[in-house]
């Protein structure tokens, strides 16, 4: 039943979120799919079925941690909030007129900051979105998107929306189903969860199965009967009622008030007041919703007998399979005023307290539909927030999107105010009041104004109440009304004027004349162009100002002296231009008389308050005369920076002569007595943070026998203040040279530690350039790194060319530029060495076999590397190989020393053939790219740590599979003729044609007098080993032992396999009970599963 119930309303909310994502992708307004964000935060299924792209589980419990419930619950209003931004950027990207700036989010957004890179997850909320590239600045989407996937955008911004709408009931207590949250935020879910003890009504037989079927965990309680009286019933419940104040559907009843009822709204006012406060009320228990248990219900279905809720019934009924069922609305009973109860937000759907004006979330104004029953409010609400709106109070009509009206600045939704004119009393003429209140828009105009200054109502259109008309006297003559301007006069003289002023505004503009100076002027010159007013009679009208402000100041100044202004003696005392020696600039007066609104007297008393406040500035910051402060204000047009600079000049001239004078300064001495002078000059020339680091240097510069410099103590206490460290740092031996620099002078490479100083890193690279190879460029103290590790090796160059560059001559910097591209080329498939010429090679892009060198001019196989002939076309290299051992008389008197060159060492990584055998060292460095490798196997030989796990050698060494020469040369030749005979491998014993020396002809390398030179081995060979040494014949049997792949675990005895399994890392684990030849037939077998050397030469 559980699993019917669960199937049934994941397909009703996949249907549900089907219709909005539709209605979301087509409008983009979060409005339109409002009932559906509420039947998907109803449905009962659990997070992880109803949300598909966004993690909520996850979301929610990450940013809901707190040791308190309070904590907890500030933590789930930031999410709500973050989530509330996050669907405004998800609607942006749906709605048909995106921003212009929908491809990117600023993280320097104080908004975004505080709210959605506050919580965990909101920035991948916003990658779901499409914001994608990560900016300095933010985030975008990705530079080839043209326009956002409003399909993804629109399922994403749903869930955002539904997440929101859950935390909120979540918070409040009013979510249908908090099981689903219960391990997500369990302090909310047991603290917050409301009791459920209403008593269960019992259900007829009939009805039992199906209502179980749909709500099989919700009690359905018996329905209110609302004829009833409120009174005490069993349990301390109350039956149903209407509210005692305003007569909606009761809530609580309160035995303290003679047991009356009320509604949530009014019990929450009523008893708001302190006499009533500690009243104890209970709550009404009323009937819910079969489904959600919460809501009211709505609407009868007699098909499935259930009694349920609008929210309900939409999810429920919208399935194919319950759509044919016959419901009948229920007559809800007579609800309490909208103003009183809990209102929606229309943009965010958020519910909000009685007493918000604004949305908790988006901040929004209230915009809540008026009561059906009041006609004059439900009319005047608009249809759209988007369209025109008149307002209540003075009757303008104001754009959509404003929220507070422009004329009188009421909010939107403000009623008009009830104003009672003020009235004198009868017979009295002294009692007539000074102003009167406007009963529109409530502004207190003058007494001798006749129509109101703001709104332009007649006050003769006061509507007076008929009792205060018949109190008055009879002899008190009331003014004659003039007749009231009609109200579209008024709005099209409005809107003329204001059009006029945005014409004038416009042409200031190309004029370079701000908005705020053609108002101005507009008051002064109403016929004359406000541009051409401002050209020629501004200067002379700022000239009055700033003679008529010292006039005042000087007057001002003579009173307080005890001087009569109008006395001959003021006369004198004043200066020719009637400013009493007090300066002022046009700058300051244009000031004044902006911020004046273009009036004479008022610019004129905001000049003097300036002035005022400014020289009181400048007085506290140290300049006590006026006359100098004046004078420095009048130069810089009022600005207190510009009279600063004015009034410090004269004080910094000493200083600046002695800055700007073409003598040396003075060397720094740390042995000078004046301890703080020399403190105060490292601050002031070093910029050091404190005056502690100062004497910090100076004490590290008093130490006797120092070998460093001033800017090198002043580098190191820049980067420290420990003594102790900074005299390590100032005292690095280079391990080259073994002197002594500070660290700043040392230079180290990027791949270790190391460091040498300037001097012999340039040296040690300049000679490593010239006379080495590309691979010998390593540190010259560590060797470091491991160039035959190919992913070291590309970062390692990469790194070490930014340092050459400084520090290498221009010619050698070149020449390491072309070893380094020769380096490179040699990694080229199609690069090929001649076998002729030493050490040159060339990219071949032919594919014959015969390649001529463009050097020398031989010929040789691009395969074999062997000189060309003729009987090598039309064959292969192994079949020439054959034929000439056959057929060629030389080649048949070399014999196996012949096979053996033939088969010589052939560098892994530059393919370079070397016609030499494998025996002595198996520690081959190539000549040409110095890449180290072992000749048996071709695995490479590690010079420092290797990244092979448990591999635990720091030094020179390699890790060789069991058939390398490296292990197999310790064997007999008996014991390898014995692996090759077991597996019918045949193999020479006798001497070549023709031989009769008993000396090994095998040509190697050798090193006498500190050159390379080949030549024959030379040592004694044995009977039976085909006119080879042993250690050469040895060499031959592994050749052939390798070359078929044979496994020489076959033959090793039971010490050998312990061995060799602990190199392989074999679990060597014995089973209990286990005998000797079963223990080693499992390890063999174990041991065999490791594959053999995958670089061994296994060719012809």
């Amino acid at each position: 039943m559980v699993d019917m119930s669960s199937t049934s309303a994941s397909l009703q909310l996949k249907e549900v979120r089907t219709r909005a994502e539709s209605q979301l992708s087509s409008s983009g307004s979060a409005s339109a799919v409002t009932a559906e964000i509420q039947a998907m935060a109803t449905a009962p299924l659990p997070l992880s079925e109803k949300y598909r792209h966004v993690d909520a589980k996850a979301m929610v419990k990450e940013n809901t941690a707190g040791d308190s419930r309070q904590q907890v619950e500030e933590s789930m209003r930031r999410l709500i909030k973050a989530l509330s931004i996050l669907e405004k950027y998800g609607c942006n990207l749906t709605n048909p007129a995106r921003p212009r700036y929908w491809r990117s989010v600023k993280n320097n957004n104080p908004v975004f900051r505080a709210t959605v890179d506050a919580i965990k997850g909101g920035r991948g909320v916003l990658n779901l979105l499409g914001y994608t590239n990560q900016q300095f600045d933010g985030l975008s989407f990705p530079d080839g998107v043209t326009d956002p996937d409003v399909g993804i955008v629109a399922a994403v911004t749903l869930e955002v929306m539904t997440l929101r709408l859950e935390v909120d009931m979540l918070l409040k207590g009013i979510h249908p189903h908090p099981e689903f949250f219960k391990d997500i935020t369990p302090v909310v879910i047991q603290q917050g969860q409301p009791v459920e003890d209403a008593a269960a009504v019992p259900v007829r037989e009939d009805r039992e199965e199906k209502v179980a079927k749909v709500a099989p965990t919700h009690v359905v309680p018996s329905p209110p009967d609302p004829t009833q009286t409120p009174n005490r019933g069993q349990g301390g419940k109350a039956a149903a009622a209407r509210c005692s104040l305003c007569g909606g559907v009761s809530a609580v009843i309160c035995p303290s008030c003679t047991n009356q009822p009320f509604c949530e709204p009014c019990d929450d006012l009523f008893h708001r007041h302190p006499s009533r406060a500690t009243h104890k009320r209970d709550k009404i228990q009323t009937e819910s919703c079969s489904i959600c248990g919460i809501a009211s219900v709505h609407t009868e279905c007699s098909t499935c007998v259930q009694r349920l809720c609008l929210n309900c019934d939409m999810l429920y009924h919208s399935h194919p399979e319950h759509k044919g069922h016959k419901r009948t609305p229920v007559t809800p009973a007579k609800t309490y005023s909208p103003i009183l109860s809990p209102w929606e937000c229309c943009h965010c759907t958020t519910v909000n307290e009685v007493r918000a004006v604004l949305c908790a979330t988006c901040e929004r104004p209230r915009l809540a539909t008026p009561a059906p029953s009041i006609q004059e409010e439900s009319a005047s609400v608009p249809s759209s927030p988007n369209t025109e709106w008149q307002c209540r109070s003075c009757t303008v009509v104001n754009q959509g999107s404003s929220v507070l009206c422009e004329v009188c600045e009421r909010p939107r939704l403000a009623t008009r105010p009830l104003v009672t004119p003020t009235l004198s009393s009868p017979g009295s003429v002294g009692d007539t009041p000074s102003e009167w209140k406007c009963q529109i828009c409530t502004y207190a105009n003058p007494r001798q104004a006749v129509v109101c200054e703001i709104c332009s109502t007649d006050s003769g259109s006061l509507s007076v109440p008929q009792s205060l008309l018949q109190s008055q006297s009879p002899t008190t003559a009331c003014p004659k009304p003039r007749p009231r301007v009609s109200l579209n006069l008024k709005r099209e003289n409005m809107r003329d004027d204001g059009l006029k002023l945005i014409n004038h505004i416009r042409e200031a503009e190309k004029r370079g004349v701000s908005p705020e100076e053609v108002y101005a002027a507009l008051s002064v010159c109403s016929n004359v162009d406000p541009c051409d007013w401002l050209t020629s009679e501004l200067p002379h009208l700022l000239d009055e100002i700033c003679a008529m402000a010292a006039s005042v100041q000087q007057n001002y100044k003579l009173e307080e002296s005890g001087l009569q202004a109008d006395g001959g003696v003021a006369d004198q005392q004043r200066s020719p231009n009637g400013a009493g020696g007090v300066q002022l600039s046009r700058a300051e007066a244009k000031q004044a008389w902006l911020s004046a609104g273009g009036s004479t007297e008022k610019a004129v008393g905001q000049l003097l308050k300036d002035r005022q406040a400014k020289m009181r500035e400048l007085q506290s910051l140290g300049f006590r005369d006026e006359s100098q402060c004046e004078e420095a204000l009048r130069l810089s047009g009022g600005e207190i920076k510009g009279a600063l600079s004015v009034l410090q000049r004269p004080l910094l001239a000493p200083f600046h002569q002695r800055i700007w004078n073409d003598q040396p300064e003075a060397p720094f001495d740390p042995a000078s007595p004046d301890k703080q002078r020399l403190c105060r000059r490292l601050l002031a020339l070093y910029n050091l943070p404190s005056w502690g680091r100062c004497e910090l240097a100076l004490s590290l510069l008093q130490e006797p026998d120092i070998s460093y410099t001033l800017e090198d103590v002043v580098q190191a206490v820049k980067e420290s203040q420990n003594k102790d460290f900074i005299k390590r740092i100032l005292n690095v031996e280079c391990p080259c040279c073994l002197s002594i620099y500070p660290w700043s002078k040392m230079q180290s490479l990027t791949s270790c530690q190391c460091a040498v100083c300037h001097e012999c890193f340039g040296k040690y690279f300049t000679i490593a350039v010239r006379d080495k190879h590309i691979r010998d460029m390593v540190c010259p103290v560590c060797s470091g790194p491991d160039i035959n590790d190919p992913m070291q090796l590309n970062s390692y160059f990469s790194t070490l060319d930014i340092q050459l560059r400084n520090c290498l001559e221009p010619d050698v910097y070149d020449l390491y530029h072309k070893k380094l591209t020769e380096h490179a080329l040699m990694k080229d498939p199609k690069f090929l060495w001649c076998c002729t010429c030493v050490g040159f090679g060339f990219i071949y892009v032919g594919d014959q076999l015969k390649v001529t060198c463009p050097s020398c001019c031989q010929s040789f196989c691009a395969k074999c590397k062997k000189p060309w002939e003729p009987q090598h076309q039309d064959l292969s290299c192994d079949k020439f190989q054959q034929w000439k051992r056959e057929n060629d008389p030389e080649c048949q008197k070399q014999g196996l020393a012949g096979y053996l060159r033939d088969n010589g060492i052939t560098c892994p990584s530059c393919r370079f053939q070397y016609a030499l055998t494998k025996g002595g060292c198996m520690h081959f460095t190539c000549s040409q790219c110095r890449y180290q490798f072992c000749s048996g196997c071709n695995n490479p030989f590690h010079t420092t740590a290797c990244k092979t796990a448990q591999c635990k050698i720091n030094g020179l060494h390699a890790h060789h599979p069991r058939d390398c020469l490296f292990y197999l040369r310790d064997w007999e030749p008996v014991r390898l003729q014995a692996l090759l005979k077991e597996n019918a491998v045949e193999f020479n014993t006798d001497l070549p044609n023709g031989t009769q020396t008993d000396a090994c002809g095998v040509i190697e390398q050798k090193d006498e007098g500190g050159l390379q030179i080949d030549s024959p081995c030379g040592l004694r060979s044995e009977p039976g080993q085909a006119g080879l040494c042993e250690k050469h014949y040895k060499e031959y049997l592994v050749s052939l032992i390798n070359k078929h792949s044979l496994d020489p675990a076959l033959l090793y005895s039971a010490h050998d396999l312990s061995v060799v399994c602990d190199r392989s890392q074999v679990d060597r684990q014995r089973a209990e009970d286990e005998d000797d030849a079963a223990y080693h037939a499992r390890l063999l077998k174990k041991l065999m599963e490791v594959p053999l050397g995958e670089n061994v030469n296994r060719r012809e």
